[in-house]
């Protein structure tokens, strides 16, 4: 146990704990959103991806992610079920185990950011497979690329908690998954707009908390990096819930509850790549710049396209993802972290972060309509019409929400 830090060990566990909560948050936040007919089923999505991808984690998913890597495409499967992995085996100055279960937590909310693009109208048997080929064929090569050793780490892409390997590819795959399943039947109609927004803004306060862990652990200890990437995620959030409130506002002319809400977790996802990279001054730029640009998308998407994304997966995962990803290769300072990005004088790392988005977006998005097809073919994705109109909870899960 030589060389392991107490403090930096505490914090790192703390810090998974905060990521835990936050996939309970998730269902809270989503759950707001739907018709009150359809509301545990999409608390059962967060929740029972956290029990399921924890399984498929330490199983197999943590090895594929970290395991000795193959090529720098894959990990090996030399930690299958945790093989190897004691008490004693470090990972810098924390146990190895400190760090699986903090990588745990990550892998776990990926696939269930997804859910909000299928509320409403997928099978619970399609969500249970779709889960786990998911997490098994694109959110583990593409944390291995990233922070496993691979590819586009040996590149130099930066993504201090989770942009590219979460959010770009969560976000393009809810594009992907909603195209398949089509929309809702009420798409459109005052039906399906949201039930209780004090349960979404309850979510997005345990998002807000829970994202504390989320970017400020992945420093990996209780070091003035993590101080900082705490500080930052917070502006980055304010930033974020007064730009979407304000663009919202401009356009609608009413301040929304719901605007805010969104606008805070727009913002957090926006600094997530970047937050032990960039200062105070571009964590609000990137804070401001993922609500409006995520509020704009919204909007868009919905008036425009017609996509029944049904809440907004890819508006703020996506866009917001991929905003962050491309401006921590305009605003890193290698005074506080990894190199420096474009406006300090290395326009290369841009077109890194520019590269690592593309392809990240491209494989997430071949893949999952891939696996789409798969869990189609085998169960169907869609439930039934008559299921639909009855809603999610009674024929999915024989239960209801309320009882008035």
């Amino acid at each position: 146990m030589e060389g392991i830090s107490a403090g930096d060990t505490a914090w790192v566990l703390a810090s998974a704990a905060l990521v835990m909560l936050m996939t309970p948050g998730l269902g809270f936040f989503y759950g707001g959103l739907v018709q009150k007919k359809n509301v545990l089923s999409t608390l059962m999505h967060s929740f029972f991806t956290l029990a399921l991808v924890s399984l498929v984690w330490v199983l197999w998913g943590y090895s594929l992610a970290f395991g000795p890597s193959m090529g720098g495409v894959i990990g090996g499967l030399d930690f299958f079920g945790l093989n190897g992995i004691t008490p004693e085996s470090t990972t810098g100055t924390i146990p190895t185990m400190a760090f699986v279960g903090f990588q745990m937590m990550f892998a776990a909310i990926t696939p269930a950011l997804i859910s909000g693009a299928f509320a409403e109208r997928k099978r619970f048997k399609a969500f249970v497979i779709f889960t786990v080929l998911w997490s098994t064929i694109v959110y583990a090569p593409v944390a291995h690329w990233v922070w496993g050793g691979g590819w586009i780490a040996e590149l130099g892409a930066l993504d201090f908690a989770g942009g590219t390997v979460i959010h770009i590819t969560s976000g393009v795959a809810a594009i992907v998954v909603a195209l398949m399943l089509g929309r809702r039947k009420q798409f459109g109609t005052p039906e399906t707009e949201p039930h209780d927004l004090t349960m979404t803004v309850l979510g997005a306060a345990l998002l807000w908390f829970g994202w504390f862990g989320f970017n400020a652990g992945s420093a990996l200890g209780a070091n003035g990096l993590a101080a900082h990437a705490f500080v930052v995620t917070n502006i980055a959030a304010a930033g974020g819930a007064i730009a979407w409130l304000g663009t919202s506002w401009a356009r609608k002319g009413h301040p929304s509850v719901l605007g805010a809400a969104c606008g805070a977790v727009a913002g957090l996802v926006g600094i997530t790549p970047a937050a032990g990279f960039v200062g105070v001054w571009a964590a609000i730029l990137i804070g401001i710049g993922a609500g409006v640009l995520c509020c704009l998308a919204a909007d868009m998407l919905k008036s425009r396209v017609r996509l029944d994304d049904a809440l907004d997966v890819f508006a703020v995962h996506g866009v917001g993802g991929i905003w962050g990803a491309l401006a921590t290769g305009l605003f890193a300072d290698a005074a506080i972290g990894g190199t420096d990005g474009l406006f300090f004088g290395n326009p290369e790392q841009f077109f890194i972060q520019l590269l690592a988005v593309v392809v990240a977006a491209l494989f997430a998005a071949v893949v999952t309509f891939a696996i789409c097809k798969i869990v189609n073919a085998l169960v169907g994705l869609r439930v039934p019409e008559e299921d639909e109109v009855l809603g999610l909870d009674s024929s999915q899960h024989g239960e209801i929400a309320y009882r008035t």
